[in-house]
C-alpha cells in the first residue's frame, strides 16, 4: 500500500482530470472546484496536525518531543458541506498524546467555506499570495490565524507551484477538435467586486472535455483575449475544427485574428 498524504493523492487526481478530461456530460469546472477545495482543505488538515505534533511527516522523531506531542495514527473520513456539495477529507489522527488532538480547523471550515469557494478559482487563475492563504484560515471575528504562519508558508509554496505546473503546461498532446472559449464574472476576495476570469476548454478527438487555460481577464478586450489565446498556442496549442463563443466584440475579433477566420460558432 502507498504510503503517501491525501493531499498527495488529491494532487494526483487533479493532474489526471486537467490532462485526461472528463466526459462530455460532466461539469469540468464544477469538478475542478470540488477538487480544488478538497486539495486545499486536506493540506490544511495536515499542517494543522503538524503544528500539534512539532514536526513534519517525514522529519526523524525526538522521543522526548513524540512522548508529550504523540504519533500519527492514520484518518477518518469525514465530510466539509460547500456551495459546491459534501467535500470529502481525510482526517489526521493523533495517539499518545499528552492532551487530545482535535481539529479546530474543520469547525472553523464548517462555517468559513464559502473563503475557499473564492479562492479555488483564483488558484487557477493566476495563484495564490501569502496574505491570500492566510485570509482564508483567518476567524475575521477574532483575529485568529487557524494554523501557523509557516504552515501558511508551506500551502502556499505548494499551490504556487501548482499553479506554474498548470498554466505553463505543454498543451501539445492534448488532440483538441472544438474549442469553447467564455468569460465568468466571480468575487475573488472578500469584499472585491466581481473580476472577470477568462475560461477554455476543449473537446478532444475521443470525445473528452479537458480544461486548457483560466486567467484574469476584467476588460475583456480583444487585446486580452487574443493575449490568452496566444499563452496556449505558446505552449503547442493545436488548431481546432471551430471555436464556440459568445458574441462580445472583443473576443469575435481575437478569434478571427488568431484563429485565421476558422468556423466560430455561438
Amino acid at each position: 500500500m502507498r504510503k503517501v498524504a491525501p493531499s498527495e493523492m488529491v494532487r494526483e487526481q487533479i493532474g489526471r482530470t486537467l490532462s485526461g478530461g472528463v466526459d462530455e456530460q460532466t461539469n469540468l469546472l464544477s469538478t475542478l472546484a470540488q477538487l480544488g477545495m478538497k486539495q486545499l482543505v486536506q493540506q490544511a488538515l495536515e499542517q494543522e496536525q503538524e503544528d500539534f505534533l512539532g514536526r513534519s511527516r517525514y522529519e526523524r522523531r525526538d522521543e522526548e518531543t513524540t512522548s508529550r506531542r504523540g504519533y500519527r495514527n492514520g484518518y477518518e473520513d469525514a465530510d466539509l458541506s460547500t456551495a459546491e456539495g459534501k467535500v470529502g477529507v481525510r482526517m489526521p489522527q493523533v495517539r499518545g498524546s499528552s492532551e487530545p488532538y482535535h481539529s479546530k480547523l474543520m469547525e472553523f471550515l464548517a462555517g468559513n467555506s464559502e473563503a475557499l469557494e473564492r479562492l479555488v478559482t483564483e488558484m487557477y487563475a493566476r495563484g495564490l499570495s501569502t496574505r491570500d492563504v492566510e485570509e482564508c484560515f483567518k476567524d475575521h471575528d477574532s483575529g485568529e490565524l487557524m494554523i501557523s504562519r509557516s504552515a501558511v508558508s508551506e500551502i502556499t509554496d505548494q499551490l504556487w507551484e501548482d499553479y506554474r505546473a498548470f498554466s505553463e503546461r505543454d498543451l501539445s498532446e492534448i488532440e483538441v477538435e472544438y474549442l469553447f472559449v467564455d468569460a465568468v464574472y466571480e468575487s475573488l476576495r472578500r469584499y472585491g467586486a466581481k473580476e472577470g476570469i477568462l475560461c477554455c476548454w476543449a473537446i478532444t478527438t475521443e470525445g473528452r472535455k479537458v480544461l486548457l487555460h483560466l486567467a484574469v481577464g476584467n476588460k475583456e478586450s480583444e487585446a486580452c483575449w487574443t493575449e490568452f489565446f496566444r499563452d496556449m498556442i505558446g505552449r503547442g496549442l493545436r488548431a481546432p475544427t471551430s471555436v464556440t463563443s459568445d458574441g462580445a466584440p472583443g473576443l469575435i475579433q481575437a478569434i478571427e485574428q488568431v484563429f485565421n477566420n476558422k468556423p466560430r460558432q455561438e
